[in-house]
């Protein structure tokens, strides 16, 4: 199945449905089920800032369920203005920087989460989802 690593706090964000798009700067044409691997890399100003979002632990360097992508958005004034007005916290000039938003939908937290070694862009992991649910 494909994976996606995605720093913290936004793979915990993305797998609670408090963040809906993933913005990247690079376009996809892929559509359909994507685990969502939380990496190693923490963004320590967001997790301050987002603190009221999150647990006291996020965990690192595991997948952690999986989510549907419905679209790839490209970036434009009239989408950053929805998103600000959805939720400003989350939501941020910084993440209008990126050229692209991968909608996330169909939001799956696994109750067992894998030990996992990301990787760029997309990249496909073998696991039995029977087993996580």
């Amino acid at each position: 199945m494909k994976a996606i690593t995605i720093k913290q706090p936004w793979a915990t964000l993305i797998m609670s449905g408090v963040k809906r798009f993933e913005f990247r700067s690079w376009k996809t044409n892929f559509r359909g089920d994507v685990l969502i691997h939380a990496g190693k890399g923490i963004d320590k100003e967001a997790v301050e800032r987002l603190a009221k979002y999150l647990p006291d632990e996020l965990p690192m360097g595991k997948i952690l369920g999986k989510v549907t992508i419905t679209d790839c958005v490209p970036m434009s004034d009239e989408f950053a203005n929805m998103l600000s007005n959805e939720n400003s916290d989350i939501y941020t000039t910084h993440s209008f920087s990126r050229n692209f938003g991968f909608q996330m939908e169909n939001v799956v937290p696994f109750k067992k989460q894998i030990d996992a070694k990301g990787q760029l862009g997309f990249w496909n992991i073998d696991i039995d989802e029977k087993e996580l649910m």
